[in-house]
């Protein structure tokens, strides 16, 4: 069957598992389907999930947004054009000691738990653009597709049937639904790389199960 919306991947994990006596199995899909989500977030970094805010910078700290998985460009969009340079906290922290933070244009950033610390501290109001890497739209009886399930359904729908294995306590299928998984959700890396930088982009590192 044709696997395009959220009702639908629900109907396939369930024809797939086979256990038409298990009623009970029904209820529980959707975790299996929100865990291969959260999974996808953590591994899969695609051109698709790039997302751009536009705002104002006039402070050394500036929140990122919900949905914000890994920062790709930190810019100050000024009549010229700053790229903010990433650094780790360590070095955030002996350029505020040993600069003594005197305000000015914001040259460097770093990641503060849900925020971004910038440095210098600000002296003005700047316009900024932050482009980031987002989380994939979560399905739901809302959401009923993203752009994931539309262009690789057996990425959800492997994810999912590996995501079962634990609560089923079918160990033999874990492999087998990791394979098929894993291969999905590289091959959709490969291809995104091979759009962004033609083919020597980043490798995806996937965890055997």
């Amino acid at each position: 069957m044709a696997i395009t919306t959220y009702s639908e991947l629900q109907s396939s994990i369930a024809n797939w598992l086979n256990r038409n006596g298990d009623t009970s199995l029904l209820s529980v899909i959707p975790d299996f389907i929100a865990l291969a989500e959260a999974d996808i977030n953590r591994k899969l970094r695609h051109y698709k999930m790039i997302e751009r805010v536009d705002a104002v910078l006039d402070s050394r700290y500036v929140q990122v947004p919900n949905n914000w998985l890994e920062t790709v460009r930190f810019n100050i969009t000024a009549s010229t054009t700053v790229k903010l340079d990433f650094i780790g906290p360590e070095d955030m922290l002996e350029k505020r000691q040993n600069n003594s933070d005197t305000a000015g244009i914001s040259r460097y950033y770093t990641q503060m738990g849900e925020a971004i610390e910038v440095f210098p501290t600000p002296a003005a109001e700047y316009p900024m653009q932050l482009a980031y890497y987002a989380q994939i739209p979560s399905l739901s009886d809302s959401v009923t597709f993203n752009w994931l399930l539309q262009d690789q359904p057996d990425v959800y729908l492997y994810g999912a049937l590996m995501q079962s294995a634990p609560y089923l306590l079918d160990d033999a299928r874990i492999q087998t639904w990791a394979g098929l998984y894993q291969n999905g959700l590289a091959s959709l890396q490969k291809a995104s790389d091979d759009t962004r930088f033609g083919g020597s982009g980043r490798r995806i590192i996937i965890t055997s199960y």
